[in-house]
């Protein structure tokens, strides 16, 4: 079964947050939901979310997939903490995947993972960006980079990530 990271920090988008852990746990995929620090995350609209662990305690496991929530001024606490961009980079360099929605492609461009690719992020956010090919689409897949707008697209992006660790098959019993 493939095991999945979630880093939710202070001012994610819950919508976003709350689909991608939900689909992938219908999927059966083991979701490790950790927050950047301990205790509640507060989220972008006020939902607070209770992650299952620090970051600091899920970084001793290994994964499949990371995959970044977006919100403001959540994805530019994610793209501030040097372990999720380190992570990042490891993820990439094992082949792995890493995948981000809204705002959050940012990070991966911090992390120097959108050079050469193509991707898609929130209006604005990757603009200007060198070597990026931005494309319009809700979901973008790039080897092994995903890349989602936002909000309105979080459920399409979620199936995508079911699709990519389970097969076409479980994206659709899970759709």
């Amino acid at each position: 079964m493939a095991k999945v990271l979630v880093p939710l920090a202070d001012g994610c988008e819950e919508l976003e947050a709350v689909t991608i852990i939900d689909l992938l746990r219908r999927a059966g995929i083991d979701v490790v939901v950790a927050g950047l620090k301990p205790g509640v995350v507060k989220a972008s609209r006020g939902v607070q979310l209770v992650p299952d662990v620090t970051l600091d305690h899920a970084l001793a496991d290994d994964y499949d997939m990371v995959v970044l929530p977006g919100g403001m001024p959540g994805a530019a606490h994610l793209k501030d903490d040097v372990r999720v961009v380190e992570l990042l980079k490891k993820m990439a360099a094992a082949g792995k995947y890493t995948a981000a929605i809204c705002a959050a492609p940012m990070v991966l461009a911090e992390a120097g993972l959108l050079g050469g690719k193509q991707a898609t992020s929130y209006p604005g956010v990757l603009d200007g960006l060198p070597g990026v090919t931005l494309r319009a689409e809700a979901v973008v897949q790039d080897g092994t980079v995903l890349t989602s707008r936002g909000p309105g697209t979080a459920m399409d992006f979620a199936l995508q990530l079911v699709e990519t660790l389970a097969g076409r098959a479980k994206r659709e019993q899970v759709e």
